[in-house]
């Protein structure tokens, strides 16, 4: 037998910026950023939500003006490419093949850039259409959504949904940049904010007890969506994920561990049975309160910690109970999020606030009655 055994070594870094006004003329932010690629006019094809453009229906000639004042390095590629909104861009991805068909008749190579300004599945999908063009398209994101900015839109995960399962395509492939504007949540529906705030407590839970007292705290500004509160969530819940993907040793999720998955077993199956009319984050708000009480029931946390979490869930505003929760086959949930780990089963439970720990096995008879006390809202007193 002859062999040689290959090894290579590559860094990825990639910029999380923290902006307002990002498409004014005088802000240098993204031109900046485009000048990382080397000298000249770089091509850019401008994606866009279409929930955003309803938001702001100045969006497109704010862009054609930005373009204009930095025309020495931004060649805008005209017309923008238009998502629809929401999970029906990953369920039904026909945006995903228009985004390749572009690519031939634009001329757009491994040398311009997509911009994708939008919520979460906007850039998850069209994340996934950059990253499998011409083996990768240097993609900036510009997420519109409090779950997109701390969470979706920071990370190195792409998908799109395939035969009725939540990510089923999808790639590991780092942005060029992210660029979060502030500004774009000014419009969103109070739905879409409280969304995001499910993985600001999730992250808190599994990593920083401190935050997470904070998150409990702040929860009635959060709900009114004091601009300072929401800021500083949004900050510090994806510092935590940056930070997460950077030292945890496993970026593209190799093994089996996923301690940031804490409470999405079931939020994914949650999603598909609710026919994607739960949002993600209300999902994983109902995830997590299962997980926590399940983790209660195994005596690894305290009662007062999980009234905490209960209450923070419900004060910013999320329902921990639906009829897909009732629906939920718990032994399939499980089996799925077994093969989406490759094969072997790791959830994460709760130790205290901001320490987690990873389990093998689930105790099915235990984890169907915290369900059912989720449903009846049956707390410990």
């Amino acid at each position: 037998m002859w062999q040689i055994q290959q090894a290579f070594t590559m860094t990825h870094e990639f910029p999380v910026c923290f902006d307002r006004g990002t498409l004014a003329p005088d802000n240098r932010l993204l031109t900046d950023i485009i000048a990382l690629a080397g000298k000249g006019r770089h091509r850019l094809l401008p994606v866009i939500d279409d929930q955003v453009l309803a938001g702001h229906p100045d969006l497109i000639e704010r862009l054609e003006a930005y373009a204009e004042a930095h025309s020495e390095r931004i060649e805008l590629i005209d017309p923008p490419l238009m998502v629809r909104g929401g999970e029906i861009c990953k369920s039904d991805p026909v945006e995903v093949d228009e985004f390749y068909q572009r690519t031939q008749t634009d001329r757009i190579d491994r040398h311009s850039f997509a911009l994708v300004i939008g919520g979460g599945a906007v850039i998850d999908a069209m994340g996934y259409a950059a990253a499998t063009a011409h083996r990768g398209i240097r993609l900036i994101r510009m997420p519109t959504t409090v779950l997109a900015q701390n969470d979706a839109g920071i990370g190195v995960k792409n998908a799109i949904n395939y035969r009725g399962r939540k990510n089923y395509l999808g790639t590991f492939a780092t942005p060029f940049a992210v660029i979060n504007d502030y500004d774009f949540l000014h419009s969103l529906p109070a739905r879409d904010r409280i969304c995001g705030m499910a993985e600001a407590v999730k992250v808190a839970l599994i990593r920083d007890g401190e935050f997470f007292h904070w998150l409990h705290s702040a929860r009635e500004r959060l709900a009114a969506f004091e601009p300072q509160a929401m800021e500083h969530m949004i900050a510090r819940c994806a510092e935590l994920h940056l930070n997460h993907i950077r030292t945890s040793g496993d970026p593209f999720e190799r093994g089996s561990a996923r301690p940031l998955d804490f409470g999405h077993w079931g939020a994914h199956r949650l999603e598909e049975l609710s026919g994607s009319e739960l949002r993600h984050g209300e999902a994983v708000a109902i995830g997590i309160a299962l997980d926590s009480l399940y983790s209660h029931a195994q005596g690894m946390i305290d009662t007062d910690t999980l009234l905490a979490i209960r209450d923070t869930l419900e004060g910013v505003g999320f329902t921990l109970t639906h009829p897909a929760l009732k629906a939920l086959d718990i032994e399939a949930a499980l089996q799925g999020f077994r093969e989406h780990l490759g094969g072997q089963l790791c959830i994460t439970l709760l130790l205290e606030a901001g320490q987690a720990q990873e389990v093998g096995e689930i105790d099915l008879a235990l984890m169907h009655q915290c369900r059912q006390h989720l449903l009846e809202a049956k707390w410990p007193a």
